[in-house]
Order: C-alpha cells, then sequence, then structure tokens
C-alpha cells in the first residue's frame, strides 16, 4: 500500500459489518460469478451465444467494493464487473444470461433490450415520460461502453456533480438527484487500458477539481497478450501514478492504495478507507489491485494458452483470488471444506438452472412467431407445385439450435420467391405477416436514437422573437451574454464550462462577467482538455444537471469524437430509452483565419453523431433560439455558432431570453422561382449576396436555411420549393462530399425531390483540402460568391441557353 492518507479511519466499523455470515455470502457470489463466466463460454463455444466477455479471475476485489458502494452513488466501469453488480443485486444470472443471448426484451435484458454484448452493464435512470427516477435510491451505473478507457472522461462528471451538488447552494433542493453531494463515482479500469491517453487526461482533470471518485484498476498483467512491461513505464502503475498521491491536507490529488487482489481483508481495508475520505471529505482515491488472474483469457475469441507460458498460467491457477479466499475462510475457521464445497454445488446448479430459464425464455420469444411462419408455410406447401422445396424451407427455419428473427424472414422470403407465379390464397397471409413483423421486429432494435418522450426537444413550441420598430442594433456576443445570463438565473442546474469561459467569459466574451455573478462553480475554467470537457458534461448530465460545455473550435471537437461517437450520441440507444445526458456543447466554427481555426467537418459530425442534435444557427439570436430549445427538452445537442458574427450587429429582440427555434425546421429567407438553394451557418449571407447579382439578370433563386442538420427538415418542407423551381444546390463550407451529399440524399431521396428535376442537382462546397491562412485563402478554399453566381448561371444556361447566354457569347455578339 503506497502513502496511506493521514487521517485516522476507524476500523472497528469494517470489523463489524463484515461477519462471518457476509464473509460466506460473499463467497456464495464469488462462486457464483465463476460459474457464470464458465458455463457463459459453453454457450458461446456451442453456438447458442454470439460473444463472451467475462469477469472471472476479478471477483474478491469487487466483493470488497461492493461493501462501500451505497445507493445514491454512479459506476462507470467496464465489462470486468460482473461480481460487482451481483453483489450489488444489479444483475441476476438470468438477466446476465439473457444479455448474453440477446434477448430483445426490457423485461428480460433490462440493461439494452439485447443491444449490447454481455457485460455492459446499465441503470434505468429515465421513465418512458421522461421523468426522472430518484437516483439516491438505487445504485447507479452509467452505461457500459466497449472501447477501452471510453468510461474514464464520463467519470469526471459523475464525481464532479457531487461536489456541485454540495457547494452549490441552489441545487441542494434537487433531492432526488443528490444527497448533499455525499455520493462517490465508482471507476473501474483494466491496466492495460490505463495506456490510453484519455485515462491520464481523466485522472488529471478529477485530481485538479478535487472530485469524489475512488478508482480501481483491475491489474492482471496483461493487456489481452501484451504484458504490462510492453505497456506503461516501469510496467509498474502505481509508480507512475505516485506523481499524483496528495502530499498532506493542503495540496490537491489522490490517495493512492496498492493492493492484492487475493488479499480479501487488505481489500476491505482499501475501501473503507478509500471511501470514507472520499464520501466525507471529496478526496479521489485510487486503487491499485494486482496479482489478479484473467483464468479464460480476453474472451471467448482467443485463448490465453497461447501467449502465457506454462510457468505464467501455473502461478494464475495457484494465485486465482478465489482459491485464496478459500483457503482463508478454511484458515481462520470460518467454514470448513465440507461446508464450501456444498456452496459451490449448489451455486454450480443454481447457475445452470437460471441459464436454463434465460435460454428457454430467450427462445420463447421467437417461437411464438416461428409457429405462425411454420404453419403459413404449410398452407402454402399444400397448394402449391414446390411443396417439397418449401417444406425444406421450412424444415431450415424451424430446426436450427439457435432461433433467430432473420430466419424467419428469410424463410418467407425463399418461399414468395419460390411461389411468385403461382396464385395461392394463402399467399396474401404470409405477406401481411412479414410486413407487419419485419416493421414491429426493426423497432426492437432501432428506437430511442433520440428522445421519444413528451420531453424531446421536438416538442418545444415554437417562440418567434419579437423586434419594437426602433430595435437596438447590438454585437452578436452581447445578444448571447444577454441570454446566458438569463438562463443561469432561472436554472441553478445549468453549469457552463470550456477553456476560457469564467475568468475571461470566452474568447468572444459569449459569458463576460458571469463567473463574477455566479461563481466559479457554475462558470467556470478547464484545462485544454476536450475529450474530458465533453466527458465532464456527460457525467454531469447523467446526474441530472443541464451542463453547457464549451469547445474553444469546432475543429477541437475531434479530440473529443471519440466520447462524442461512443459514449454521448449512443447513449439513450444503447439503453433503449433508460438513460439520457441532455448537454448541450457549444462551439464556433466555419470562416475565419487559417487551417485550425476555420474548419467545417459538419459531414463527419452528421455520420459519426447520429443521437446527438447538430444545430447550425446563422446569427447569435437563432443560436439563442436553439439554446433555449436544447434546455427546454432531454437530448443533447451541438450548437455552431458562426465565427465571424460575433461583432457583427444584431437587432435585440424584446423577448430575446424566450425565443426557442424548432429543431428540424429550415427558413426560406429569399423567395424565389428558378433555382433553390440550400446552405446554413455562414453561408446564408454569401449566398444572399449571389442570388441578389443573380436577380439583375432575371434569375430569382430561393434561399434556404436549413438550420438544423441533425433532424434535417422534418416536415419535408424543401421538396415543395423543388417542385416550385424544378433544380437544387447545396452549399457549404464542408470538403465535397460531406454535408453537402447528406443533405442531397435527405432532398432527392428521403423526400423524393428527384422526381421535379429538371436540372442536374449540384454540391458547392469547400475544397478537400483545409482552408488556406488569409483573406485569399479564404477565398480560394471556401465557397464564394462569384462560385455560387458562376455555377447557378451555368446551370440556367444549360437550360435556356438564348435566355442566358455565357458571358464571352455576348462580348463576341
Amino acid at each position: 500500500m503506497i502513502n496511506l492518507p493521514d487521517k485516522n479511519i476507524d476500523l472497528t466499523e469494517t470489523e463489524t459489518l463484515i461477519t462471518s455470515e457476509e464473509i460466506l455470502e460473499d463467497y456464495k457470489f464469488a462462486c457464483r460469478s465463476r460459474y457464470i463466466s464458465l458455463l457463459g463460454r459453453q454457450e458461446v463455444l456451442s453456438g447458442r451465444a454470439k460473444f463472451g466477455v467475462f469477469g472471472d479471475g476479478k471477483e474478491i476485489p469487487q466483493l470488497a467494493l461492493a461493501h462501500f458502494f451505497k445507493k445514491g452513488d454512479f459506476r462507470s466501469g467496464y465489462y470486468r464487473d460482473q461480481t460487482l453488480m451481483l453483489a450489488l443485486g444489479e444483475i441476476t444470472v438470468r438477466t446476465f444470461f439473457a444479455q448474453l443471448y440477446a434477448h430483445a426484451d426490457l423485461k428480460a435484458e433490462p440493461a439494452s433490450g439485447g443491444r449490447m454484448m454481455n457485460a455492459h452493464f446499465v441503470s434505468r435512470s429515465i421513465n418512458p415520460d421522461g421523468s426522472w427516477n430518484d437516483l439516491t435510491s438505487q445504485y447507479n451505473t452509467a452505461a457500459d461502453i466497449s472501447p477501452t478507457a471510453g468510461q474514464m472522461p464520463r467519470l469526471v462528471g459523475l464525481a464532479y456533480a457531487s461536489r456541485l451538488y454540495r457547494e452549490v447552494e441552489e441545487l441542494q433542493r434537487f433531492t432526488q438527484f443528490s444527497q448533499n453531494g455525499d455520493e462517490i463515482a465508482f471507476g473501474t479500469i483494466g491496466n492495460a487500458s490505463t495506456s490510453e491517453g484519455m485515462f491520464w487526461e481523466a485522472i488529471n482533470a478529477i485530481g485538479v477539481l478535487g472530485a469524489p471518485a475512488v478508482l480501481s484498476i483491475w491489474d492482471d498483467g496483461y493487456g489481452i497478450s501484451v504484458p504490462n512491461k510492453y505497456q506503461m513505464v516501469k510496467g509498474d502503475l502505481s509508480e507512475i501514478l505516485s506523481g499524483f498521491q496528495r502530499q498532506g491536507d493542503s495540496s490537491n490529488g489522490y490517495d493512492i492504495y496498492r493492493v492484492d487482489g487475493s488479499d480479501y481483508p487488505a481489500l476491505l481495508d482499501a475501501y473503507h478507507r478509500a471511501t470514507t475520505i472520499a464520501r466525507e471529505d471529496h478526496i479521489p482515491a485510487i486503487i491499485h489491485v494486482t496479482g489478479l488472474t484473467q483464468p479464460q483469457g480476453h474472451s471467448t475469441s482467443g485463448s490465453h494458452e497461447r501467449y502465457k507460458s506454462e510457468d505464467q498460467l501455473q502461478w494464475e491457477a495457484d494465485h486465482d483470488c478465489l482459491v485464496a479466499m478459500r483457503h482463508w475462510i478454511i484458515s481462520e475457521s470460518i467454514a470448513d471444506e465440507d461446508t464450501l464445497t456444498a456452496l459451490e454445488e449448489n451455486e454450480r446448479n443454481y447457475v445452470r438452472q437460471e441459464q436454463k430459464m434465460a435460454w428457454q425464455d430467450f427462445i420463447a420469444s421467437v417461437n411464438v412467431d416461428r409457429r405462425n411462419v411454420k404453419h403459413m408455410l404449410s398452407e402454402i406447401a399444400s397448394q402449391s407445385e414446390h411443396s417439397k422445396q418449401i417444406e425444406k424451407i421450412k424444415s431450415g427455419m424451424s430446426n436450427t439450435a439457435y432461433p433467430k428473427r432473420r430466419d424467419l424472414l428469410n424463410a418467407i422470403y425463399e418461399t414468395l420467391i419460390l411461389t411468385r407465379d403461382e396464385n395461392i390464397a394463402a399467399k396474401q397471409a404470409l405477406i401481411q405477416w412479414r410486413d407487419y413483423h419485419k416493421n414491429y421486429y426493426q423497432k426492437l432494435y432501432s428506437t430511442d436514437v433520440y428522445s421519444e418522450t413528451p420531453c424531446s426537444p421536438l416538442n418545444v413550441r415554437e417562440i418567434k422573437p419579437k423586434y419594437a420598430p426602433d430595435a437596438e442594433q447590438i454585437s452578436g456576443f452581447t445578444v448571447l451574454n444577454t441570454f446566458f445570463k438569463s438562463a443561469l438565473e432561472r436554472d441553478p442546474r445549468i453549469i457552463a464550462f470550456g477553456e476560457d469561459v469564467g475568468k475571461l467569459g470566452g474568447v468572444n466574451q459569449g459569458m463576460a462577467g458571469l463567473q463574477a455573478e455566479f461563481g466559479d462553480l457554475r462558470v467556470s475554467d478547464t484545462g485544454i482538455r476536450e475529450t474530458t470537457i465533453v466527458g465532464q458534461a456527460v457525467g454531469l448530465a447523467l446526474r441530472g444537471l443541464r451542463p453547457i460545455a464549451e469547445i474553444q473550435y469546432l475543429d477541437y471537437i475531434l479530440y473529443a469524437l471519440p466520447t462524442l461517437s461512443d459514449d454521448l450520441s449512443t447513449l439513450r440507444w444503447r439503453t433503449k430509452g433508460g438513460q439520457a445526458a441532455p448537454l448541450i456543447i457549444r462551439t464556433r466554427g466555419h470562416r475565419l483565419e487559417g487551417v485550425w481555426h476555420s474548419g467545417s467537418p459538419m459531414g463527419a459530425l452528421v455520420h459519426l453523431l447520429r443521437g446527438v442534435h447538430i444545430l447550425v444557427p446563422r446569427d447569435m439570436t437563432r443560436a439563442v433560439g436553439f439554446y433555449n430549445t436544447l434546455l427546454h427538452g432531454d437530448d443533447p445537442g451541438i450548437v455552431v455558432e458562426v465565427l465571424n458574427s460575433y461583432r457583427k450587429k444584431e437587432p435585440l429582440p424584446e423577448n430575446l431570453t424566450d425565443i426557442t427555434v424548432p429543431i428540424g425546421v429550415p427558413e426560406i429567407l429569399r423567395e424565389g422561382h428558378d433555382v433553390t438553394l440550400v446552405t446554413y451557418g455562414a453561408m446564408c449571407p454569401i449566398v444572399l449576396d449571389a442570388a441578389d447579382d443573380l436577380s439583375k439578370l432575371g434569375i430569382e433563386a430561393e434561399v434556404i436555411d436549413v438550420q438544423s442538420l441533425l433532424p434535417f427538415d422534418i416536415h419535408h418542407s424543401i421538396v415543395e420549393s423543388v417542385k416550385k423551381t424544378n433544380r437544387i444546390i447545396c452549399i457549404d463550407e464542408d470538403v465535397p462530399g460531406g454535408a453537402t451529399a447528406y443533405m442531397m440524399q435527405q432532398i432527392l431521396e428521403i423526400q423524393g425531390g428527384y422526381h421535379w428535376l429538371d436540372s442536374e442537382p449540384r454540391t458547392i462546397t469547400g475544397t478537400q483540402h483545409r482552408p488556406a491562412y488569409g483573406s485569399d485563402g479564404d477565398y480560394f478554399s471556401k465557397p464564394n460568391k462569384h462560385v455560387i453566381f458562376d455555377t447557378i448561371y451555368d446551370m440556367m444556361n444549360e437550360a435556356n441557353p438564348s435566355q442566358y447566354p455565357f458571358f464571352d457569347q455576348i462580348d463576341q455578339a
């Protein structure tokens, strides 16, 4: 153990709480967990399940942790934590196997309804009506993800929320989310995943913030086949982490513990010390649990016998934590050999029984439909000249050992193709069954990408800006500043943070003066750490707060893309509506100067972040409207402010702080009948300028600001413009084939716009390289009004060359 904290901890509580009966109960759960792992592997290898990953070899430290995990606490862990979840009663043997079989029913598999592979744990925070559960009355688990160390960024916010709930007086009334900030955020991670950059970023952020996290590192010496000596300097995490050890009560940092994973009393001691200090004093801790094993290797995809020596395998067998606990129980006369043998046999039988019930429940969910299809196929076979082939199809569908819904649809399609020329009345019933169930099956796996609750931001009522005849013209940053001040006043759950957001008020002054007014916990600076800025927001939102996290420039959002894509954007979907993180990412982009301050990677964001609303307001008044809409809803969103609009003047609406802009609803900025121009953000004034020039030549362009990329034009209004103009051009600053291709697909394919075209659809984009520095670099890297003018005029010349001749032809005439 390294540098145990100076605080005097009374260990008599541990000795009193952990009775002989509880020790045997712990051993029972350890055995149960081990048998789950052994049987789970068999189920995968038999073909009943597709893939398995298990927590064997980590049982004993997780049992120690469970004793100090209280209701209201949060876990941000990974897929080795099955023993912890069993001990807390958050999973059962049956629900574990239901997830292994991908049972697509929340009653059977309440974590994800069959959407996530096994050992991905979830607690349900959100009700179907969008309301929150009382998080203080349940054990909480942020939905697991597979990417290594991906659980670390959100741990920052999950832990920091406790500090906010304790220290921000206005938050203390939200008792369904916290009880005086007494909650701990428990993180768990494997030794090899600590090589990831987001691990170190999160460790640093938690230490700086003084957030009550207790992080357990399960160290079995390997990362799949790669031993620690190739993973980390000195091959020893405790040595590397020692620099984070706090020095006395006056410094920030961690209490760091090193403990053998097979030493049950020492584990109880370490977790008691760490959690007491974290809960009472908000001092984070790292518990490095060494000497662990992984008896079955990384997963069912491989075998550790391939890369471990015989000596290593023998050492792991001898030092297995379950074996060590068994020896300790006997040596301490807590139970004898016969008692433990009987307990082990009971657990083995119990796990087998529950696994069988989980399998029966799973196949029953498919078998009703399989019987119906079988009956319909028999009806068709009795009237078809292809009866033998249909019977073979039916037999193949019926006899598979692992029933799948896709097998039913395969059999239906094969039968319909086979009998396509036969007039059989029973075919109609089969087609109707297929159409209904195909839609029903699709919903099993595809709902809840965005909120489907009454709290969806799509349900927020539009409130248009109202202007006095003599409305004051103010700078864009003042529009934002006025709004953010009002928002912070009306909702104490709003927490704003990011690089330079606090003392400076943001590089563009959108939050100038607000830290002084609302305090440095409500409006705060962060380090340069985009991944954990987003992770901090995710964790805070999971705990009922409404974070506004700033990424200083849109280009820098790429540093946070794994957390945005793997965690945030999939959160509601992968929990089938059980969890939500209604945060706002505030950033700015498009035109300014230079390679890394003028980016518009909108296509990348649109394709990678389904599940997050991506909003692209053309000015700050509309940005305010989107912020309000998001704050009234329960989905996450990214608002991309236009970089060169902070100093531009805008009329001040009388109702600025109440404005809401509907998400997914374009706005027509200029009416026309010759061509439809679809754009957004910083391109709007440039396109309007080009449209004015074209109007001088008799070409009237209709200019549409889409305003929102995700979702896109939910009422299909753009196609109505295309019906009128019969021509369309999509314009933005992204690379060729980026967001313009996405918009074109939405309009031509989804909205059926191709029916109405008289001219080839076109896109006008930025170049395939980043924007070059300087004003000329901007002109030749991004669409300018002359490129837009030439493209549209060329399109009109093709349609009517006599009315719109090329300029060189006019000169020759």
